[in-house]
């Protein structure tokens, strides 16, 4: 079996001085595409199977009210933006969304595509010769989300300029807003950074600004050339121990929400969330002297 997290320490801590009841909760979420239904069905349907809230897409002004009338949360609106010298960030889109969000306590859920120089060439992927341009931008955009109580956390994503959690760290400390953060994708992390390496040191060192994190059923192996077929699956599913990476993640102070990415599971999502949500209660209760499967020394 490939054996690409070294949860061992953490994880005997964990079971030594842990148990049931004094495990942490991390506030719990389904995203957009696995809670679908729209705002008649995926409300209530999350709200029946006991999770936290709902992370859609930004621009919809539909669907927060009617998470909010399920006593639920709308934790983040995700939205891709491509920045180009000739169009300044925010849009009148955009912009219009955080002034209608506005009291929401909500988060602008932020993934960086395409980067565009003035001569109209791509700046390559994680390339910080952007920053500067970038930053300019991301500026103007949190003033108006600050001006309207929206929080922005950005999202790492595979093969979008802002690729890897590193990436977003560093942007969010250059700009150093306690109103900016950034985000720990799991099936992104193991499609761009290979099951090998080891997540936990990242996530420390991103911890004070780290908002959200997404976890899904995955497998192990050779990641970064697998589908997301392989790497977005239930959360009860695949190879890799997302238990012990859920139990080290709580270990190390994470205490934010968990988000459970669903794209393109192609299961009933009732089930899928059912299962999910199952699984997920069985990770916030380690059972005793025990270790992760798939930690070694």
């Amino acid at each position: 079996m490939i054996r690409p997290i070294r949860f061992l320490a953490l994880a005997v801590a964990v079971a030594l001085t842990t148990t049931a009841t004094a495990a942490p909760k991390n506030p719990f979420f389904a995203m957009d595409n696995i809670a679908r239904g729209g705002p008649d069905v995926a409300p209530a349907m999350l709200h029946e199977l006991g999770y936290d809230g709902y992370g859609g897409r930004a621009l919809d002004e539909i669907m927060p009210p009617a998470i909010a009338a399920q006593g639920l949360k709308f934790f983040n609106g995700y939205h891709v933006l491509d920045l180009n010298p000739a169009q300044p960030a925010p849009d009148a889109k955009l912009r219009a969304w955080l002034v209608a969000m506005r009291g929401t306590d909500t988060v602008l859920w932020l993934a960086l595509n395409k980067i565009t120089r003035a001569g109209g060439t791509l700046y390559p992927v994680s390339s910080s010769e952007a920053d500067v341009y970038v930053l300019s931008q991301l500026r103007a955009l949190s003033e108006v989300a600050h001006a309207n109580g929206i929080r922005i956390a950005l999202y790492p994503h595979t093969g979008f300029w802002l690729a890897r959690v590193e990436d977003a760290l560093r942007l969010a400390n250059a700009l150093d807003r306690p109103d900016v953060g950034v985000t720990f994708n799991l099936c992104h992390w193991l499609k761009v950074e290979g099951a090998e390496r080891d997540p936990v040191p990242v996530l420390r060192v991103a911890l004070p600004r780290l908002m959200f994190v997404t976890i899904s059923g995955a497998d192990t192996g050779a990641t970064r050339a697998m589908g997301w077929e392989r790497l977005i699956q239930p959360l009860d599913a695949g190879t890799y121990d997302l238990a012990g990476f859920v139990r080290t993640l709580q270990a190390i102070g994470y205490t934010g929400p968990v988000g459970f990415q669903g794209y393109n599971i192609k299961a009933e999502p009732r089930a899928v969330l059912t299962r999910s949500m199952n699984a997920w209660r069985t990770f916030q209760s380690p059972p005793l002297n025990t270790v992760p499967s798939n930690s070694k020394p």
